[in-house]
Order: C-alpha cells, then sequence, then structure tokens
C-alpha cells in the first residue's frame, strides 16, 4: 500500500489479575506479565495503527521507560507523524524514543538503536448473517511481547549504563504495519544525526517456547561475527542465525540506509495475525533466557572495538563464497562440528586454545592486548586448515593466535541432511593483561 509520511504537529477485557503460581514469579516475569497484560488488553482494541489503542500504547511505554530512569526525548504523546493513505484516509501515529547516555568520551557520540513495534492490527469488523460483528486481535505475541522485551531490557541497560561505551536510543516504533512507517520518520524526519547511528537491534514476536529463536542480520559480516562471539558466553538460550528474513518489520528501514541491523525474532506461529494470540501463549520463562542473551548481546554491540560495516557489495556474500567452494557457515550445520565431543565452542579454546596459547614477551613489553579472530575449516575428515586472521591486533598476537589454532587435533566433523561437510568457522582469541601486566587469557575474562 502506497503512503506518504509528513510531519505535524480502562477496564481490560481480558483477565487482569494474579494467580497462586504468579506469587513464585521473578521481577522480571512478573514485569513482562504486566507489560503484556496491559498491552494486549481488550481496551486497546488491537493497538491498530493511529487508533487511540496505539497511542495509549504509545503512553504506557512512555510513562514506563520514565519509571525506569530512562531519559525520554519524546514529548508527552510522543513524537507525532502522519500518514495519508492510497485512499486519502490519513492517520496519526507516533514515536517514543528513550535515551541512556553511553560513557566513552570517544563513543558516546554514537549510538545503537533497539527497538519494536507498538501497534498491530486492531479490529476487524464484519457481517454475519446481515449483523455486524467484529473481532479484536489482541498482539501479545505480535508484538507486545516486543515491547515488554525492549521495557525489560532498558531498565537492564540504565541500571548498568556506566558499562555502555556508546549510547544507546531506545524506541517504540508507531505504524509499522504502514509499511515500517514510523521506523521511516525516524531516520528521515525525526532524528538529526542518523550518520552516527552504528546498528540497531528489532524486537518482533518473542517468548514462545517452541518456535526457535532467530537472529537475522541480512547476511552481514561484522553482525555475524558478534553473533558467533556470543557463542562463548554462558548463556541460557542462543538464538540460530537465520538465513532468510524472518518476519518483515522495522530493520528494513535501517537497511534501506545501510545500517548494519539484526532482528531477535520466534518466527510465525499458527496463532499469528488471528484473535487468539493472547498472553495465553507466552512461555515467560523462555522469554526471561532470550532477555539475557539479547542484555549480553547489546553490551557487546555497544563497546565492540569492530567498525561495524553495512557493506552493501558484500551483502549475501558470506553464505554466497561458502557454498562456492563448498563450504558451508557453522551456524548451518545441522550437526555442528564437535570437539572433544562437545559442539560447544568453549570446549576447543578452553581445552586447546588457552591451554597451548603464549603471550609473546615483546606484546607484554609494550602493553598490547585485544582480541584476534581467527577463521578456519573443519574439513569432512575432521582437520583443521585455512586458518587466517580475519580480525587482528598486532603482528606478534596474530602469528600466536594463528598457530594454536591452526594445529587443532582433529574434530568430528559438521554434517547437513546427514552428510559430513566442510564447515568454517570464526573463534575470538583474548589476549588481555591484568594488572601489574600479568598476561591472562579465556573466554571468562574477555569484554568488548
Amino acid at each position: 500500500m502506497f503512503i506518504t509520511i509528513f510531519s505535524c504537529t480502562a477496564a481490560l477485557a481480558q483477565f487482569n489479575g494474579t494467580s497462586y503460581e504468579d506469587l513464585y514469579d521473578s521481577e522480571t516475569v512478573s514485569s513482562f506479565k504486566s507489560h503484556i497484560r496491559y498491552l494486549s488488553a481488550a481496551a486497546l482494541e488491537g493497538r491498530g495503527s493511529g487508533t487511540e489503542g496505539e497511542k495509549m500504547a504509545a503512553d504506557y511505554f512512555r510513562n514506563a521507560l520514565l519509571g525506569y530512569g530512562v531519559d525520554v526525548l519524546s514529548p508527552e504523546g510522543g513524537d507525532l507523524f502522519g500518514i495519508r493513505t492510497e485512499s486519502g484516509d490519513t492517520l496519526t501515529s507516533r514515536n517514543v524514543v528513550g535515551f541512556i547516555q553511553g560513557s566513552d568520551k570517544s563513543l558516546s557520540g554514537n549510538y545503537i538503536v533497539i527497538g519494536a513495534r507498538l501497534d498491530n492490527l486492531g479490529i476487524h469488523s464484519y457481517t454475519i448473517d446481515g449483523q455486524p460483528a467484529s473481532k479484536i486481535f489482541y498482539g501479545a505475541v505480535g508484538n507486545a511481547s516486543g515491547v515488554a522485551m525492549l521495557l525489560e531490557l532498558a531498565r537492564m541497560l540504565k541500571t548498568n549504563e556506566m558499562l555502555l561505551r556508546r549510547s544507546v536510543l531506545i524506541i517504540g516504533f508507531g505504524a509499522s504495519q504502514e509499511t515500517f512507517a514510523g521506523a521511516w520518520y525516524f531516520l528521515n524526519r525525526g532524528f538529526s544525526d542518523v550518520s552516527r547511528i552504528d546498528a540497531m537491534i528489532n524486537l518482533d514476536m518473542l517468548g514462545l517456547g517452541t518456535t526457535g529463536f532467530y537472529a537475522y542480520t541480512s547476511s552481514n559480516p561484522d553482525m555475524n561475527t558478534l553473533l558467533r562471539m556470543q557463542e562463548g558466553e554462558l548463556l541460557p538460550v542462543h538464538p540460530q542465525i537465520a538465513g532468510a528474513e524472518i518476519y518483515p518489520s522495522d530493520h528494513r528501514a535501517f537497511y534501506a540506509k545501510e545500517i548494519p541491523s539484526v532482528m531477535f525474532s520466534n518466527g510465525r506461529y499458527p496463532e499469528h495475525n488471528t484473535e487468539k494470540d493472547t498472553q495465553s501463549l507466552i512461555d515467560y520463562t523462555m522469554m526471561e533466557r532470550e532477555l539475557e542473551y539479547i542484555y549480553s548481546f547489546s553490551l557487546s554491540l555497544s563497546n565492540t572495538n569492530i567498525d561495524l560495516a553495512f557493506r552493501p557489495d558484500e551483502k549475501f556474500s558470506e553464505k554466497k563464497t561458502s557454498q562456492e567452494e563448498g563450504v558451508i557457515p557453522y551456524y548451518e550445520c545441522d550437526i555442528k562440528p564437535m570437539f572433544l565431543n562437545s559442539d560447544d565452542p568453549r570446549q576447543f579454546m578452553e581445552k586447546w586454545v588457552y591451554q597451548y596459547l603464549k603471550y609473546p614477551y615483546s606484546a607484554v613489553k609494550d602493553g598490547i592486548q585485544g582480541r584476534v579472530m581467527v577463521e578456519f575449516i573443519i574439513g569432512k575428515d575432521g582437520k583443521v586448515r585455512n586458518a587466517r586472521v580475519v580480525r587482528g591486533v598486532s603482528e606478534e598476537l596474530d602469528a600466536e593466535a594463528l598457530k594454536v589454532v591452526a594445529a587443532s587435533p582433529k574434530w568430528k566433523p559438521g554434517r547437513v541432511n546427514g552428510q559430513k561437510v566442510n564447515c568454517s568457522m570464526t573463534v575470538p582469541v583474548e589476549f588481555r593483561l591484568e594488572k601489574r601486566g600479568k598476561p591472562s587469557f579465556g573466554f571468562k575474562r574477555h569484554s568488548n
């Protein structure tokens, strides 16, 4: 549908009480339930774009951010914009933008955007036997869950804001259902410093325990590298990197501006875009696990030394190159390669790399430290070959990391459709100097 965007200046029908089970909820789960209960209530009438229900959702989002101590850049009522549809109708929607200040003098002027859509499909009116009827698309999973996740993520980031190097913009997007109008307005009319946005995280349809947990990056190499680096963290859940777009959402507007982006989602589900999308679908335990992962990733993204690039000329190149060379990326293997009977990359790092890695004396003397990214191929025969440094620190550290990885014992090869495959893998090799210049290695002590 063609649209034109221009600038312009409760009783709940669903169950609103608590049960005995709620008494055992963690503080985070309790907050999730409260957010989703309100946002998916009948009183908001499905939060259709430009409706009073969407405005109520935006007001709730703004007040929740303020309650968590997050600075809100948007005025009361939100950042308003108009949408003129092809039919000539005009809708008024709004974004709500929160701000968390970064602590690094050199990077705090750059931004990470983390957003979620506020709206859903609203109400559908129809007739049965000549009588008017209607149904509400409550949108508990799509996308009250993403908004709830964003609010709790904002709370965690605000509490730990001194850990953030880049500043973070927390955005509830209006009129996403109208071809991502809120995201478009923010990037083209509402924010004057778009060139300093380094990356975007989009949260849409989360909290389902049965459909999977996915990260879609449009195969951006830098975002994929950061996701793989998270695989070494002790986190309760890790997403699968999706090769195909999970769901069209606000990240598309950021792609159009060539801003590296990742969408976290559980993907489509049977009740998607129906009146059955209610709070009863949410798996709050899974939602809490996903929050822990997304928080960790958000910190990494805010703090990374990687010079994030969109690189449109290399879009989809990683997958294409691997296919042309007969090499499958690690995350696309049905059965991932195993080192010492474990498919967890930490096993390789802790049992091999950090056992034999030596900190070059010259690097210790000169105070050189950092993370060396080493890419290599695990062949069908289990042998490691073609190891190379894809992001280095110094000649000495790069050479030492490469030497140890290349000398790896054999792995159990990965498999796709039951067949052994050549598999590419990238690992971060951390060199860190503790106080008094003492060298140390390992996943547990690394930070971006």
